[in-house]
């Protein structure tokens, strides 16, 4: 099931894919219903954690995932869900936020560098380098020809981790602009969720489809055979959530650390 979504999601080097072609309301491949799908994700949190146990152990190799998405895409919810069974001490989460005046004050890389994983480990980006092609694109806070020169250091940066032994697994999660609506509204009656919207995020609905033509333009110039990009839908969370867990079951599966040596987590 894995390699079928692997095959179904994945955005091969250079295509001119659009996200338009992409169903975010997609459920292909789900073993069942929501129950079923659901259960179905239990059963890989064991092999997960084994697979982690060995990277940790191997201590030669480490794991990059990146989420991006638009607002209410669910990358927090991604991470809290299909993370939950690993072992805190091998893996961290980053979150990338507006830059500050320190970070500001380098290159746009000088910031994501220090956060790449060490051997064994598993990190998470939720958002990333690649805010810099996408962000300040939309907003227009660089001018093009500074965020068009990035999309080739961020392919160079991400040759670099390659070749230093870290894989990498670029995930999008997909939705469409009625889903991400309709989470908004959510949000803003539910007291204890209210806190999560801001203003910006009725502003950048405004500029939905400059997103979707950055996002585009992301997938033709950075997918690559050494760090592809995935497009997931995302419309129903519990189908999102199985399918990054089978896109992260079948990377370490492909990657297959030896625990020879080494202290277990």
């Amino acid at each position: 099931m894995g390699t079928k979504l692997r095959e179904e999601w994945s955005v091969a080097p250079l295509a001119k894919d659009t996200l338009a072609d992409r169903d975010p309301d997609s459920l292909e491949h789900a073993p069942g219903d929501r129950a079923a799908t659901e259960a179905a994700m239990a059963e890989l949190q064991a092999p997960l954690l084994d697979l982690q146990r060995r990277l940790w152990a191997e201590g030669r190799r480490s794991l990059l995932v990146v989420l991006q998405g638009i607002d209410t895409s669910g990358k927090d919810g991604t991470i809290s869900r299909v993370f939950r069974g690993l072992n805190p001490l091998g893996m961290q989460v980053v979150s990338f936020r507006e830059p500050s005046r320190e970070e500001l004050a380098h290159d746009f890389l000088w910031r994501v560098h220090p956060h790449s994983p060490a051997v064994g480990e598993i990190s998470i980006f939720n958002r990333s380098h690649y805010e810099d092609v996408l962000t300040v694109r939309v907003h227009g806070s660089v001018p093009p020809e500074i965020w068009r020169s990035r999309y080739a250091h961020i392919n160079e940066f991400e040759s670099l981790m390659h070749d230093s032994g870290t894989t990498i697994v670029k995930v999008f999660l997909h939705i469409s602009k009625s889903e991400q609506r309709k989470r908004l509204d959510q949000r803003l009656a539910d007291p204890e969720k209210a806190w999560k919207v801001a203003q910006s995020d009725f502003a950048d609905r405004e500029l939905w489809q400059d997103y979707i033509g950055a996002f585009d333009e992301m997938f033709e110039k950075t997918s690559s055979d050494i760090a592809p990009w995935y497009v997931v839908p995302a419309d129903h969370k519990w189908y999102r959530n199985w399918a990054v867990s089978n896109l992260l079951l079948e990377t370490l599966e492909e990657m297959d650390p030896q625990a020879a040596r080494g202290p277990q987590l």
